[in-house]
């Protein structure tokens, strides 16, 4: 399929525009694990989801991760081309989470669109409002939420993103997501499954509970 079919503006760009968009972007496969941008010192280029998964992170000194949000399909990253966005520096991490495929838009051959079209500035500032917000409410969460809640929370999020009650996830996994150590999400998930709410196998969390589970984390 073209880049036509997945730039959520293209009909508002004109005929050249859209031709240098076409003759630049490229299309590209990553698997699951790969880190296709590694901080404010990579830039990539602006990454607009085909199909699969990714996931931004960010890394403490320490090496403790915690998810800031997810792409899915036609979703656009623009903190690849961090390299644009002078003003804006944040080291995230881009990680592909399921297989995906994906067009690269080199970042100067966006710049340049915005600065040519207004359409491209005004959707870039949705998309950059739109993922600050998830990252406020991901700081509200971490501030303010108890960790049982947001464990809750996040089960329940990964049940509806995999169409599954049996959640393949390791604790180191689900502790990298959200913030904080093994030992924490693993005291957690068995008190959890004490309660009935879950069941634990290796590298598996099998929600045994979901209405409780909402229950917790609405509460």
């Amino acid at each position: 399929m073209s880049i036509s079919q997945y730039f959520p503006i293209w009909d508002q760009l004109t005929p050249a525009q859209q031709d240098l968009l076409t003759a630049s972007a490229s299309k590209a496969q990553a698997t699951k694990g790969t880190v296709l941008h590694n901080g404010s010192a990579d830039c990539l280029g602006l990454l607009l989801v085909c199909s699969g998964q990714l996931r931004a992170y960010i890394l403490s000194d320490e090496g403790r991760e915690i998810t800031l949000y997810r792409l899915f399909e036609r979703d656009m990253c623009l903190f690849s081309a961090s390299c644009m966005l002078q003003s804006i520096q944040f080291d995230i991490q881009i990680e592909v989470e399921k297989d995906a495929e994906f067009w690269i838009i080199p970042p100067d051959v966006y710049k340049s669109l915005m600065e040519q079209s207004s359409a491209v500035a005004n959707y870039t500032n949705e998309v950059m409002s739109a993922r600050f917000s998830e990252v406020m409410w991901l700081m509200e969460q971490v501030m303010w939420k108890s960790f049982d809640k947001r464990l809750a929370d996040f089960l329940l999020q990964e049940s509806v993103l995999d169409g599954t009650d049996q959640l393949v996830l390791t604790h180191e996994k689900i502790a990298n997501h959200m913030g904080t150590a093994r030992e924490v999400v693993t005291r957690m998930l068995r008190y959890f499954q004490s309660e009935g709410l879950v069941s634990l196998s290796r590298g598996v969390v099998k929600i045994e509970n979901e209405a409780a589970l909402r229950q917790l984390s609405e509460r």
